[in-house]
């Protein structure tokens, strides 16, 4: 959690702990609930687009390796051919 699956996550985590701890310091504790829910929904939103981003480029991998016809010769055939 918390963004350890990329640097942007990590430095928004790091952040928003920030922005928590300094409204502790400064007495408004009461605005650090609402920073950390706010934090860890952006963290969320970022997570989610990489890996919607890593899944699409997968699909798009996947994709183009099924278009891609391969021409095997007798040699493979034989070789293929389970008995």
């Amino acid at each position: 959690m918390w963004g350890a699956g990329s640097s942007a996550g990590l430095f928004i985590g790091a952040f928003i702990l920030g922005l928590v701890l300094m409204a502790f310091v400064f007495g408004v504790g009461i605005l650090a609930v609402p920073i950390a829910i706010l934090g860890v929904a952006l963290i969320g939103f970022v997570e989610w687009r990489r890996r919607r981003t890593q899944a699409d480029s997968i699909h798009r991998h996947r994709r183009q390796a099924e278009e891609d016809k391969i021409e095997f010769t007798d040699r493979d055939q034989e070789t293929l051919v389970s008995e």
